[in-house]
């Protein structure tokens, strides 16, 4: 039997130590927070701590841990975020290289950002026609 991402991970403990550093790094990244819908939160440094819950949460679940993500799907929590594809690659290229940095195994760190690829079409916002 295989262990699951989420045990590969570390477990609860392990997402949270890499969400924390992840956030802090999201929430300093100018070309993330280059869409102003973004920075208006990341610049709010309070929303820091919900933010770090919510990743958490989702990473948890997300990666075949326990049900405990409270939040919104990803294209409700995104949609007046006016996210284009650059702005989903800017978040992308930050997760990657936290796991990177934090000795996250390729294997495992391979299959999370498969996870969040796998996301991107309800994340970045469709073109409304004219």
């Amino acid at each position: 039997m295989s262990t699951s991402l989420y045990e590969r991970l570390g477990g609860t403990y392990g997402i949270a130590g890499a969400v924390d550093v992840l956030v802090d790094r999201l929430f300093a990244n100018a070309a993330v927070n280059a869409n102003p819908a973004v920075h208006a939160h990341h610049g709010d440094p309070t929303n820091a701590p919900g933010y770090k819950f919510l990743v958490t949460a989702w990473s948890i679940q997300a990666t075949g841990g326990p049900a405990c993500y409270p939040g919104l799907d990803m294209g409700a929590a995104h949609r007046d975020l006016a996210i284009a594809s650059h702005d989903f690659d800017a978040v992308v290229t930050e997760i990657d290289a936290t796991l990177n940095f934090l000795g996250v195994p390729d294997a495992e760190r391979r299959e999370f950002m498969d996870l969040i690829e796998g996301y991107r079409a309800e994340v970045v916002a469709t073109p409304t026609p004219a």
